[in-house]
């Protein structure tokens, strides 16, 4: 008997895997595909191809919730109702696996599969939902007593009736958990982490009056990244001496297990007491090179000390400040003054784009921005009091004088300020030319033949001296780093501050990077002769007796230089400088030149990797100190630093899913002084 084609053709097998529940199956041409129910993406789909790679889609399908049976029945009806074709599904044979769509978040990278949900029962995991809870406070910041809101209840219930709502003070736990699991990781990182690690110590307030200090590591990781990490966030209670701040600084340093390896202490304010510096180098100087001087040690932040240096010239023009926004009060006052303003700038011929507005007093760059639009309407506002004798804000000329060259001042320290918030990561090496157009410009602004002028200056520039003397060196040993600058820079900028006792000032900065690299050099000696710390460059602090030959380490380096080649700084200083230009990535460039210089690219990661200023974008402008929400400030200290540390942790470091440099940035509001 015959047998014809059509009856020959297999029927199609009949899908029993419970993977199908989230799948329907299209079949375009010889080819089938299975369609996901949840996010339409297409797979294969054959029944050569089998189910596993179905079943590790749905692991990572972010549109499938916790559905149950039910629900996965009543979605693939109304997948087929909706008459879903292959016209409006596009698919990619070579499909890449960075098309897969990602979790945002994972809280436990190594959980088991059948640890989140079952795909057979699609069971629903009360614990794994309590945690994904805890993890959304922490991420944005919500308070913990929104467990308790009606509203969140409602729309919990309506959401996933199977899910008990926990209280508030087991939410808490659920973010301790999350805390100490993130701190191992930190923890561990850490500690093997090659290269130094610098800090940046900053100084927090609440509304109560209360005060906390919150510690970040800041590092270049071995992929020649620049990172870092909120490590403590300590309350201080009234009882905190000064001295007392120094050993609070220190336990946190050997809780991290980080005090052999820190480089740097950044501090967020210039009058830091020097004896909280002196007794944390103390106590761990032995265990890291540095200068003979320490100034490599001791930084502070660059920003902040451009912040007091413009409130000392906004004090100066105080009086004449009020006088602008009375004027511009006056002018705004009704629309009929505010007609003949407008009239009397066409007569005087004022063609400004610029409106007038009044300043925020705890934000200096609107204080600068009001200024400078008065300006131009200068004389208009002099018409004005020729017109109206109600108009009693008037300005003299002097007045007016004093105003305009003060605004110049503000203009130079608004651009450096942008210049330092524009940058996401900024390097070491990017404050000191901005620093130097600042001392020079200070340099110039002391010799004004005007007595209100030049006092103004001298007052701005007995502030930036102090932090000069601290820093002068830190900041420059970064610039000569940079292969677009080295020596040159230095050369260039201390020629034009220092005049005739320059050449003086260029040696030190020379003998300085010298010091410090033969410090790298003894050390990287002792590495390799399996003296120093496992993972790490730093000679080893053992009390043994036979360490008296340590010193033995120093001397045969010294004494050997001569005979060896040309060493890595010597050779990168002799090169020709880098060609300048827009795209040029510092960190790149030394990942890249290692090899070459092994040694020089130890000290390079460690410097370039130092705060050189600590001020967020969002505070950059403003003359107030950061202030901790009611919400955070309320709770127990523990539960504070657990809160502001995990979320910190936890944030990933895609800008798009991290718009703000300061991931905490939420938890704080300025105050004014």
């Amino acid at each position: 008997m015959e047998v014809t084609n059509d009856s020959a053709t297999k029927k199609p097998k009949r899908l029993t895997s419970v993977v199908w529940n989230h799948f329907e199956r299209v079949r375009k041409a010889d080819v089938c595909y299975a369609v996901c129910v949840h996010c339409n993406k297409k797979l294969s789909g054959s029944s050569n191809s089998g189910t596993t790679h179905l079943r590790n889609h749905l692991m990572r399908c972010l549109k499938r919730s916790n559905y149950d049976v039910s629900q996965l029945l009543a979605a693939k009806r109304r997948k087929k109702d909706s008459n879903v074709t292959l016209t409006n599904i596009s698919f990619d044979e070579g499909q890449r696996k960075d098309e897969y769509i990602k979790p945002i978040m994972k809280y436990e990278p190594d959980q088991r599969k059948d640890e989140v949900i079952s795909i057979g029962s699609s069971r629903f995991d009360q614990e794994r939902s309590r945690l994904d809870l805890a993890r959304m406070i922490i991420l944005h910041g919500y308070p913990l007593a929104m467990v308790e809101h009606v509203g969140f209840k409602l729309f919990v219930k309506n959401l996933q009736p199977m899910f008990e709502v926990v209280p508030n003070s087991s939410i808490e736990l659920s973010c301790m958990e999350i805390y100490e699991k993130e701190k191992q990781r930190v923890y561990d990182m850490l500690s093997k982490l090659h290269g130094r690690i610098n800090l940046a110590l900053e100084m927090w307030s609440s509304v109560e009056n209360a005060e906390y200090f919150c510690l970040t590591a800041h590092y270049i990781d071995e992929d020649w990244r620049l990172q870092k990490k909120i490590l403590n966030f300590v309350t201080l209670d009234s009882s905190h001496t000064e001295d007392m701040l120094s050993e609070v600084i220190i336990r946190c340093l050997m809780d991290w297990d980080i005090d052999c390896k820190l480089f740097a202490l950044t501090f967020d304010y210039c009058a830091t007491d020097d004896d909280i510096v002196l007794r944390i180098r103390e106590r761990i100087s032995q265990n890291r090179p540095h200068s003979s001087n320490g100034q490599l040690f001791d930084v502070r932040s660059a920003a902040h000390v451009l912040n007091l240096i413009v409130q000392e010239a906004l004090e100066a023009l105080r009086d004449v400040t009020q006088k602008i926004r009375g004027s511009i009060r006056y002018i705004k006052s009704s629309q009929l003054i505010l007609g003949k303003f407008n009239e009397i700038a066409q007569q005087v011929e004022i063609s400004s784009q610029k409106s007038l507005v009044l300043d925020c007093p705890t934000r200096w760059n609107s204080t600068y921005a009001m200024l400078e639009a008065a300006l131009e309407y200068r004389n208009a506002f002099g018409a004005l009091q020729d017109l109206d004798s109600e108009y009693l804000s008037a300005l003299t000329e002097t007045e007016w004088e004093w105003a305009s060259s003060i605004t110049g001042y503000l203009k130079l320290f608004v651009e450096i300020t942008n210049v330092f918030c524009s940058n996401k990561s900024p390097t070491a090496n990017v404050y000191f030319p901005e620093i130097c157009d600042v001392h020079i410009q200070l340099i110039d602004w002391c010799k004004s033949p005007d007595e209100f002028l030049s006092s103004t200056a001298l007052k701005m520039k007995a502030k930036f001296d102090k932090y000069w003397s601290k820093c002068s060196l830190a900041l420059a040993v970064a610039a000569i780093l940079d292969p677009r600058f080295k020596m040159k820079l230095v050369e260039y900028y201390y020629s034009q501050i220092y005049g005739s006792t320059a050449l003086e000032r260029i040696k030190e900065v020379s003998d300085g990077i010298k010091e410090l690299f033969n410090a790298y050099a003894i050390c990287s000696t002792m590495v390799d002769q399996g003296s120093a710390l496992p993972g790490s460059s730093l000679p080893s602090t053992s009390n043994d007796s036979r360490d008296k030959l340590k010193g033995f380490d120093k001397f045969l380096h010294e004494t050997s230089q001569s005979q060896n080649a040309t060493s890595d700084l010597d050779k990168y200083l002799e090169e020709p400088v880098f060609p300048r230009n827009c795209d040029f990535n510092i960190l790149n460039w030394w990942k890249v030149h290692t090899p070459r210089y092994p040694i020089l690219s130890m000290m390079a990661r460690d410097i370039l990797g130092t705060p050189m200023s600590t001020v967020v974008p969002e505070s950059a402008f403003t003359n107030g100190h950061r202030v901790l929400d009611v919400c955070r400030s309320s709770l127990n200290p523990d539960t504070r630093q657990a809160l502001i540390c995990a979320r910190d942790w936890l944030w990933t470091e895609s800008d798009e899913l991290n718009p703000s440099s300061n991931h905490y940035a939420l938890s704080l509001h300025i105050e004014s002084n």
